[in-house]
């Protein structure tokens, strides 16, 4: 009789395991019918949304005299028209194009000119064509007088240098830096 109850048991616990897969099978048929559920549920919700833009569409119809009222309030002056000439890679040093420009900034272009045509310095010269040609620029592309312009802004900026070496005494070489700029000037009508 012990052997009987022992096989019984025995037989009992490998059935268990079966048991215990049939309820996780049962599981997943229980999971797939809450998903109808939530969706019925976000249904609901998502008609409360369809009735919220409703109710947001109509204060936007109110608010579009509001911007009709702007529309009709006189309109800000235009800023002047700024026209820009640029010139790179010019044979300069830039600290040297800067002491030049540092003059030129803020003046208008006919004491400008004045000034650069006179100076002994070598960056006078590309600087005297770049404002040349900034001003030939605001005649022909913006329809204004270059001569009565001023220079708003001039920038130098360094460009790449060209690296060279010159022979020393004892066979030794010693490097020369050959230093480029980019410059830019911007040009403003002059108010009256």
């Amino acid at each position: 009789m012990a052997d009987e109850k022992k096989d019984t048991k025995a037989k009992k616990a490998a059935k268990e395991p079966v048991a215990k897969k049939e309820p996780k099978a049962k599981k997943a048929p229980a999971k797939k019918e809450k998903a109808p559920a939530a969706k019925a549920a976000k249904k609901p919700a998502a008609k409360k949304e369809a009735k919220k833009p409703a109710a947001k569409k109509e204060p936007k119809a109110k608010k579009e005299p509001a911007k009709k009222a702007k529309k009709a309030a006189p309109k800000k002056p235009a800023a002047p028209p700024v026209v820009k000439a640029k010139a790179r890679y010019v044979r300069i040093a830039p600290r040297k194009a800067r002491l030049i420009a540092d003059q030129v900034r803020g003046m208008d272009i006919e004491s400008a000119r004045a000034l650069l045509q006179f100076s002994p310095r070598g960056a006078a010269h590309p600087i005297h064509k770049l404002i040349n040609s900034a001003a030939a620029n605001a005649e022909n592309n913006h329809d204004l007088v270059g001569d009565e312009m001023r220079v708003s802004s001039i920038t130098v900026d360094e460009g790449p240098t060209l690296r060279r070496f010159r022979p020393r005494a004892m066979g030794r070489a010693t490097p020369i830096n050959k230093r480029t700029s980019h410059i830019a000037v911007a040009l403003t009508p002059v108010e009256d």
